[in-house]
């Protein structure tokens, strides 16, 4: 997958939803068909797996940062974010991941209004994914 994905899995968004997705589930209500109410009770254990997909973002980020030897700004920085995660931060890569989340084309030719749009681009999809974002990081 893309680079997108890679930074989920840094912060531990997504790789728990793929890995309950393939679950004995569909076996274990199709045994239980005659009796309905095993069915409900299976249904309802879907829900947790979305609140247990919710990740402090921020919290993650501090904490990799508190740990980090250099002193990075990722809240501004798309470099600083990805070199946190452990990521390449290099223009190639982040002209990849700007394509990836479709960057606009008058911004792609500017690398530094590609990585302000790109940050941003980056700290919403999180918040999209499951991640929990402040509203000032968002604007």
């Amino acid at each position: 997958m893309g680079l997108f994905s890679t930074i989920m899995e840094k912060l531990g968004l997504g790789s728990s939803a793929h890995a309950t997705t393939p679950s004995a589930n569909p076996s274990t209500s199709a045994a239980p068909t005659p009796s309905s109410a095993g069915a409900p009770v299976s249904k309802p254990m879907a829900p947790p797996l979305a609140a247990m997909s919710s990740v402090d973002v921020v919290a993650k980020l501090q904490g990799l940062a508190q740990k980090h030897a250099e002193k990075l700004n990722w809240k501004t920085s798309i470099v600083d974010l990805l070199k946190l995660l452990g990521i390449d931060s290099s223009l190639n890569a982040r002209k990849s991941l700007a394509t990836e989340l479709g960057c606009p084309a008058d911004k792609m030719g500017d690398s530094a209004q590609m990585n302000m749009w790109l940050h941003k681009a980056v700290l919403k999809k999180l918040a999209e994914n499951g991640g929990n974002i402040p509203k000032e990081l968002l604007d």
